[in-house]
């Protein structure tokens, strides 16, 4: 599921301070990149018997590379994903997501957006 209007979407980066940022809030990108894009995971529990949602913080390399550090990050529409075990992740939109899920998320990611507008290019 897309996250619209969280104020992330279209934001412009350097990669070092949107580690930081990111990873304040408990999003972590460990080996979610390659050279030119960024993935960065927050994890939630749930009840339901082998079920992880995930909400998503996703980019691309503008200039620079990612694994050199150097890059500056376009973000991307944040994605709200539901894990099914063994399968993996799946962030179509016929998924059901709780309300309250999808309220959380919203309020993460725009937390996330509020302090990239003080680093944004």
């Amino acid at each position: 599921m897309r996250l619209e209007n969280t104020g992330i979407e279209d934001s412009v980066v350097d990669l070092k301070p949107l580690d930081h940022l990111t990873g304040k809030h408990a999003f972590i990108r460990a080996g979610q990149w390659d050279y030119e894009r960024v993935s960065y995971d927050y994890k939630i529990g749930s009840k339901e018997k082998n079920i992880t949602y995930y909400i998503r913080i996703q980019g691309y390399a503008l200039e620079g590379d990612v694994d050199t550090g150097n890059a500056v990050i376009k973000l991307m529409t944040p994605l709200l994903g539901k894990h099914y075990y063994p399968h993996g992740v799946e962030y179509g939109e016929g998924e059901n997501f709780p309300e309250s899920l999808i309220e959380r998320a919203q309020t993460l990611v725009s937390k996330v957006a509020e302090e990239i507008q003080h680093y944004k290019k």
